[in-house]
């Protein structure tokens, strides 16, 4: 990932063409360690190839995965019997009373502003 930053630093910074040395420069300068394998790898795959481009397809990629979020629907069981029974109305809920849980001031001697 940290390549693929630097690469699109390169980029934004004016650099149509970004080069391995270029990319090594860039992720030295904040401390983080070139790896030459994934540097070689990235430039291989996007060369000769628009990063807008690059960039909308992987976007329109991504769109289609499933991004978890526990949507799912809870499916109430039919009864084992089939002896015509009328179906049971749902459960109604009483409204929750949301009551306001106030912080504390608690800081332990630590503030934001002092």
């Amino acid at each position: 990932m940290k390549v693929i930053a630097a690469f699109l630093l390169a980029l934004l910074g004016g650099n149509p063409s970004p080069t391995a040395d270029d990319l090594k420069t860039i992720l030295g300068s904040v401390g983080a360690e070139a790896d030459e394998d994934m540097i070689k790898l990235l430039l291989d795959q996007v060369k000769g190839k628009d990063p807008l481009e690059l960039i909308a397809s992987g976007r329109e990629k991504l769109a289609s995965v499933p991004s978890g979020g526990g949507g799912g629907v809870a499916v109430a069981a039919a009864p084992a019997s089939g002896g015509g029974a009328a179906a049971a109305a749902p459960a109604e809920e009483a409204p929750k009373k949301e009551e306001k849980v106030e912080e504390s001031d608690d800081d332990m001697g630590f503030s934001l502003f002092d």
